[in-house]
């Protein structure tokens, strides 16, 4: 399937994209937004992190005609900050992120991401990790599954779901996508199941950012991307769920207001070192959500450097 970058315009707009600069893809992904800023780039450079090496094969071939303005970087991009300084890189205009899984990720029914596609339980993202589903779901205490259930899949029925989990590993090891589905249809009450949308979509979420380690690399990486920015610069995140999006919501608060105590009676004059570009959350329009329904939960959210 195609890679559609999700928010492309948004990303282009809002990065206020100066032809000589320096920025950050910090999931490069397909590639697609990192195509749109390389073409506004005239003696500016691109720096792409994706830990992802089929990924980073598909996208060198689209972006082969840029070679001259795109550094690739085979890594998460928590190791972004130290990559960079390698580099001598201490500076950027501007950064953005797509938390989204890569369209490759679910295209590839053998990585395991996908409840519709049978497929041994994988799920990494960087397929040099040592972390799968499978040892996920085979060998946790079923205590640590409801947890991760209930905090990363925001999955009500987290209890039922672990317990059958368990239950069924005593017969015959979790191996493939299906028995994972199987399982949860077991757990479910019948009213959950009659309902619209995939029984197993908040299980395999939750499974998928245990393996990939999502949620707690995230606020160190946003505080590192915002250090690196120079005065104007901006950081830009598309989230695709609400554990993302309240983490980048309370990055940004924190660095873009001062909490003076309220019986100061004159206020300092100290000022927040980050402003909100946008103060509202950013999403795709109508028809952007007809022509690529993955874009459908996405979040855009801009914070600029004073």
């Amino acid at each position: 399937m195609e890679h559609i970058p999700v928010l492309l315009n948004e990303i282009i707009e809002y990065l206020q994209i100066d032809k000589d600069g320096t920025y950050v893809d910090a999931t490069l992904g397909g590639g697609g937004h990192a195509e749109a800023v390389l073409k506004n780039l005239d003696n500016g450079r691109l720096i792409a992190f994706d830990q992802d090496s089929y990924a980073i094969e598909k996208a060198k071939e689209r972006l082969s005609c840029f070679e001259d303005k795109l550094i690739v970087i085979n890594r998460n991009f928590k190791h972004m900050k130290m990559e960079l300084a390698k580099r001598e890189i201490t500076n950027i205009d501007g950064i953005y992120f797509d938390l989204g899984v890569s369209s490759f990720h679910f295209d590839d029914k053998n990585r395991g991401f996908s409840y519709r596609e049978e497929a041994p339980l994988d799920m990494r993202m960087d397929q040099s990790a040592s972390l799968t589903a499978r040892q996920v779901l085979n060998t946790y205490e079923e205590s640590e599954l409801r947890r991760i259930l209930f905090e990363y899949g925001e999955e009500r029925h987290a209890r039922r779901i672990a317990a059958e989990i368990v239950k069924s590993r005593q017969n015959e090891p979790i191996v493939t996508t299906f028995d994972l589905v199987d399982i949860v249809k077991k757990a479910l009450p019948a009213k959950v199941l009659s309902k619209k949308g995939h029984p197993a979509k908040r299980t395999f979420q939750a499974i998928r950012i245990e393996v990939n380690d999502e949620l707690d690399i995230l606020k160190q990486t946003f505080e590192d991307a915002l250090n690196l920015l120079k005065p104007g610069g901006r950081l830009l995140v598309i989230s695709f769920h609400s554990l993302e999006d309240k983490i980048v919501k309370d990055v940004f608060k924190a660095k873009s207001t001062i909490d003076f105590p309220k019986d100061i009676p004159i206020m300092p004059e100290e000022e927040a070192p980050f402003i909100l570009a946008s103060r509202k959350v950013v999403k795709p329009t109508a028809e952007e959500v007809a022509m690529n329904h993955r874009s459908h939960s996405a979040k855009l959210r801009v914070i600029e450097k004073k």
